[in-house]
């Protein structure tokens, strides 16, 4: 790997082995960080999967600078090397949020919470793409970041808006269903403050248009 003469980074343990990408936490100019390492995907011809790997990297990259702009609780980027296929990022503290909600540390307030951190993000012009509570970070404050925005996209259409609130409500339902009334809380939490000029109802909507669709097909 690129990074691994490289006297900047000092690696220390191995935070999680993804079909994506190998994640590692360790040092950048001694500064706690994560190293963001994509792996090559076997069953995709290799010039495509460069190309696709650059894409994406590409644009999480984008997306982690114009949120370091706005102040949006989200890693940012220390450096990036497209053709070696990795980045390195600022560390945030805190915890998944799925571990938390799992031992009961945190609850509806955080759901509610995320919701509004959903809502925030789309207000900025981005989708995530991946939104589990593996990838949403609560602290010792009950502060919610988000993390991995290897699929995210800027200016996204209403579908993938849709789609964020989908993929987190399968998760709710399939990995916290103990908590009763999350999907809901997670709904009126984006919905705090209104419509706005983006069009927060017409979001749900499409996220309930999508959750009837997978009921049906399912």
């Amino acid at each position: 790997m690129a990074t691994a003469a490289t006297p900047a980074w000092a690696p220390s343990e191995v935070l999680h082995e993804g079909a994506e990408a190998t994640v590692t936490a360790g040092f950048w100019m001694n500064k706690p960080s994560v190293l963001k390492l994509r792996r090559p995907r076997g069953y995709r011809h290799p010039d495509l999967d460069r190309m696709l790997t650059r894409q994406r990297m590409s644009v999480e990259a984008r997306v982690l600078g114009r949120l370091q702009l706005i102040g949006f609780p989200s890693p940012s980027l220390h450096d990036l090397d497209v053709d070696g296929g990795w980045m390195v990022l600022s560390r945030l503290d805190g915890r998944p949020l799925c571990d938390a909600l799992r031992d009961g540390s945190a609850g509806l307030d955080e759901v509610r919470s995320t919701g509004a951190l959903i809502r925030r993000l789309h207000e900025a012009g981005f989708s995530h793409g991946d939104m589990t509570t593996h990838n949403i970070l609560v602290d010792g404050s009950r502060c919610l970041s988000l993390i991995d925005f290897g699929l995210a996209r800027i200016s996204p259409e209403l579908e993938h808006m849709g789609l964020d609130l989908q993929v987190l409500n399968e998760c709710l339902t399939a990995s916290h269903s103990e908590i009763g009334g999350a999907v809901e809380a997670m709904v009126e939490g984006y919905l705090e403050g209104g419509d706005g000029e983006f069009g927060a109802k017409e979001v749900v909507s499409r996220f309930e248009d999508i959750r009837g669709r997978v009921r049906y097909h399912g």
